[in-house]
């Protein structure tokens, strides 16, 4: 509806995690290369956690497009299922036939021979599971059960655990100890900065058309960060209903005072602005 208005060619700040407005922060960026270096020296398990919003669904899509044509990738979105299902599951994303009726150790020896199969013609093997704080603890030691099929000296398939904060105190349950000693590394995807929350509002206008023209005014960015502290689906969904309102009232510059209106209409978006912090890298 705006998009012309604003001299646009699509809108900037959909919900949908396209990897073409993938920003690379420098959180962003370092889990990416992270999760790229654990792969491809086959370590195993990767545990990525971030708030609901913060752009792990983009960052596993871009990851996946980085890898080599060799690496063999799988997503499990659905994580409110049973150990079996979650092995059934798995070979159906690898694509690998198994019987109908094949018990759960059937199918996970169906699994290490289509591993085992790859590994002979020089194939990495990534699976990747999304939500996975919705996993119960009996499936996660499932998972852990997985990074058990290995040779004598590498991991047949390399695991990434991505969900929010509440994976990690998940992992440090007493019965999941094995598990939490297999993980080689531990990414926490922090908000954006003050800094990075104005330069991914440019980004996201850049890639959706924008001829340079301002569309929001300098003094609209820190609105922006105090308003959503960084959360990008929270950035997406304040800009988008702040060009609507701007369009509606002919105004070609967001300014402050259009943030301002938009977020007080916005009850999912934070009130009160307070102190954002990130974390890094834990081997």
């Amino acid at each position: 509806m705006y998009e012309a208005f604003f001299g646009l060619k699509e809108k900037p700040f959909q919900m949908t995690p396209d990897t073409r407005y993938f920003f690379p922060s420098a959180k962003h960026t370092d889990a990416l290369n992270h999760m790229v270096y654990a792969i491809e020296e086959r370590r195993g398990f990767v545990v990525i956690t971030g708030e609901i919003g913060s752009g792990k669904t983009t960052l596993s899509r871009v990851l996946f497009q980085k890898l080599d044509r060799l690496t063999k990738t799988a997503i499990i979105r659905n994580t409110h299922l049973s150990a079996k299902d979650l092995i059934a599951l798995a070979l159906e994303e690898f694509e690998v036939p198994y019987a109908p009726g094949s018990t759960k150790t059937q199918m996970i020896s169906r699994l290490n021979e289509f591993l085992v199969d790859q590994l002979r013609d020089n194939c990495n093997v990534v699976l990747l599971i999304d939500e996975a704080q919705n996993l119960k603890p009996g499936v996660l030691e499932e998972v852990r059960m997985l990074s058990n099929l290995e040779t004598e000296t590498e991991k047949l398939v390399q695991i990434i655990l991505m969900g929010q904060p509440e994976l990690k105190s998940k992992l440090w349950l007493k019965g999941l100890t094995q598990l939490r000693q297999r993980v080689t590394l531990h990414y926490h995807l922090g908000p954006l900065s003050e800094e990075e929350t104005a330069a991914y509002v440019e980004h996201r206008l850049h890639v959706a058309g924008a001829n340079g023209s301002p569309v929001f005014a300098a003094n609209a960015f820190p609105k922006i960060f105090a308003r959503t502290l960084g959360t990008p689906r929270l950035i997406n969904g304040l800009c988008d209903r702040a060009l609507l309102t701007g369009y509606v009232n002919d105004v070609k510059v967001v300014g402050p005072e259009i943030i301002e209106e938009v977020a007080s209409e916005l009850p999912a978006l934070i009130q009160e602005p307070v102190a954002a912090t990130g974390e890094g890298a834990h081997a």
